[in-house]
């Protein structure tokens, strides 16, 4: 089994405008019993999914996402260059036939040990997600805070496309430990009612 998912922590890195994570005790059990704390974080915080309402006004929130997109066969594969993942590189990966779920292993997760939000990380193109769809692909994952690159000459294209065709996208994994190949994806996003996005904790599980 494989965690995937990045730890929730104050300091954390967060996209430039979101807000950062603040986890503060209100109880403690020397003085209360008990402890409890506050948390407070944005929906796009860490490993989180996309549900269509982050791009399409009226689109469904996180509660809607189908779980049968989140839970089921996946595939992992690895790029090894900092660059926008196109139709021709995936096409190139030898993914299965019937592969529905497919996770981006990218240079960008060592992004997640310098503190700070970085632009130059790797994501996916318009090709790419394209590409997905024909490939009737249901769920997109990549190892840092967006599936596409902030400065894409086609930015946010990506996104509309994929959430346009109720793909769900799962961003902020870390596969670095996790070797290329066939696994079973488990993702459970909090169901946040209408929620823009939701923070999710992610697991594979190699069953081979």
């Amino acid at each position: 089994m494989y965690d995937i998912s990045v730890p929730v922590r104050a300091g954390m890195t967060v996209w430039a405008d979101e807000i950062p994570v603040e986890l503060d005790p209100m109880l403690t059990v020397q003085a209360d019993g008990a402890a409890v704390s506050r948390l407070c974080l944005g929906t796009h915080t860490g490993t989180h999914v996309d549900p269509p309402s982050h791009f399409i006004e009226g689109g469904a929130g996180a509660d809607r996402l189908p779980l049968d997109a989140m839970i089921g066969p996946c595939s992992v594969r690895r790029f090894l260059e900092r660059f926008e993942i196109t139709a021709e590189q995936l096409a190139a990966a030898n993914l299965p036939r019937d592969t529905k779920r497919l996770l981006l292993a990218t240079p960008s997760a060592d992004l997640w040990d310098i503190p700070g939000f970085h632009t130059n990380y790797t994501g996916l193109s318009l090709s790419g997600a394209e590409w997905c769809l024909q490939r009737g692909i249901s769920l997109v994952g990549i190892d840092y805070l967006s599936i596409e690159r902030v400065d894409s000459p086609t930015a946010w294209q990506t996104h509309s496309a994929l959430l346009g065709a109720n793909v769900v996208i799962l961003e902020g994994l870390d596969l670095r430990a996790v070797p290329e190949g066939e696994y079973t994806l488990i993702c459970l996003p909090l169901k946040l009612q209408d929620g823009d996005g939701a923070p999710a904790r992610a697991v594979l599980l190699d069953t081979a």
